[in-house]
C-alpha cells in the first residue's frame, strides 16, 4: 500500500544520460532518447513504486542558453521543475570540472534551498573508479549535496542504490497517480516523441531540431476477435524551411518511409496493437519563435 510519495527532478546539461536515466528509474520506455542534444523538450512526469513509496520523476530539457523562444521555454521549465519537488537529483559526467550550465543549475539549488544528490552518470566509462574521487570532491565543493550515487544509466548499474537514496525524501500522503500509470503524457504525445525521436535519428545537423511533430488522427478500430484493433493514426512533421521538407522527404519518399517504419515499430510496441501509420511534411517558417505556433504545437504553460 502507498503511503509516501516522493517528486524528484532530474536536472543536467543536455545529453547528459537524464531521459535514459528515467526510463532506467521506470523500467520502460518513457522518455525519448538519441545522441543529440536538446532531444527532451518538456517536463516529462514518469512514475514508478518501491514498497510504500510512490516516485514520480520529472525529466526537463537540458539546461542550456537559449536562442529562440522555444529555448526560452524549455529553459524555464527547467528553472520551475528545480523549485517545486521534493528533492533534485544533479545527473553530471565523470569529469573532474564543473561546467557553466551545472553552475547555473547549483546557483538555482541554492536560491531555493534546495535538497539534492549528486548522480555521477556514465561511470561505466572509468578504467579505474578512483577517477570519481576528484570529480565528488569539486562538486562537494560548489554544494552541499546530501548524498553522490556513481551510476551508468544505460548498463544499470547503480539505479536501485539511487532508487533507496532518493527514498529518504518522501512525504507521508496518498499516490498521486493510479497503478497502471507510468507517465503523465497522453498515449497521443508519447507516440508523436516517437516519430520525433526517428528524426533526431536519421536527420543530420540543426534539421531535426527545427521540427515538431502533431498527431492529427487517433483512432482505433473494433477489437479482432482477440486481437486489439488496429489504431489509424495520422502523423503531420512540421519543419522550417522547404529545403529541409525536401531532405525528410528523401529521394522518392525514401527518407519518411524510413521515419515512418521505424516509428510504427515501436509505437506497436508501445500501443500493444498494430498500428496504420500515414505521415505527412509541412512548412511552418520559423515556427520556434512564433508565440502562436508554439502555443499550437504545445510548447506553452497557459
Amino acid at each position: 500500500m502507498i503511503t509516501k510519495t516522493a517528486m524528484i527532478t532530474i536536472a543536467g546539461r543536455p545529453n547528459v544520460g537524464k531521459s535514459t536515466l528515467t526510463n532506467a528509474l521506470v523500467g520502460e520506455k518513457i522518455t525519448i532518447v538519441s545522441p543529440k542534444p536538446q532531444t527532451t523538450r518538456r517536463r516529462i512526469l514518469a512514475v514508478t513504486s518501491r514498497g510504500d513509496t510512490q516516485f514520480v520523476f520529472a525529466d526537463t530539457p537540458g539546461f542550456h542558453k537559449a536562442r529562440t523562444k522555444l529555448g526560452d521555454y524549455m529553459d524555464n521549465v527547467v528553472r520551475q521543475s528545480v523549485a517545486d519537488v521534493d528533492a533534485v537529483a544533479l545527473l553530471v559526467e565523470p569529469i573532474a570540472s564543473i561546467g557553466p550550465q551545472e553552475r547555473l543549475l547549483i546557483e538555482r539549488l541554492r536560491e531555493n534551498r534546495m535538497p539534492a544528490v549528486l548522480v555521477v552518470n556514465k561511470a561505466d566509462t572509468l578504467a579505474d573508479k578512483r577517477e570519481l574521487l576528484p570529480v565528488m570532491a569539486l562538486y562537494s565543493e560548489a554544494y552541499d549535496f546530501t548524498d553522490i550515487v556513481p551510476i551508468s544509466a544505460k548498463t544499470g548499474d547503480g539505479v536501485e542504490e539511487l532508487l533507496s537514496v532518493l527514498a529518504k525524501f518522501a512525504v507521508e500522503g496518498p499516490q498521486l497517480f493510479p497503478d497502471d500509470i507510468v507517465s503523465d503524457q497522453p498515449e497521443k504525445q508519447i507516440c508523436a516523441e516517437i516519430v520525433r525521436e526517428k528524426l533526431l535519428l536519421c536527420l543530420d545537423k540543426e534539421i531535426p531540431h527545427g521540427t515538431a511533430v502533431v498527431v492529427t488522427k487517433f483512432s482505433q478500430r473494433d477489437d479482432e476477435g482477440d486481437e486489439p484493433g488496429v489504431i489509424d493514426m495520422d502523423v503531420t512533421i512540421y519543419c522550417e524551411k522547404a529545403s529541409h521538407k525536401g531532405i525528410i522527404i528523401g529521394k522518392h519518399g525514401a527518407m519518411l518511409k524510413k521515419i515512418g517504419e521505424l516509428s510504427r515499430r515501436d509505437i506497436e510496441a508501445f500501443m500493444g496493437s498494430k498500428v496504420f501509420l500515414q505521415t505527412w511534411v509541412k512548412v511552418k517558417e520559423n515556427w520556434r519563435d512564433s508565440d502562436a505556433l508554439l502555443r499550437n504545437f504545445g510548447f506553452s504553460d497557459e
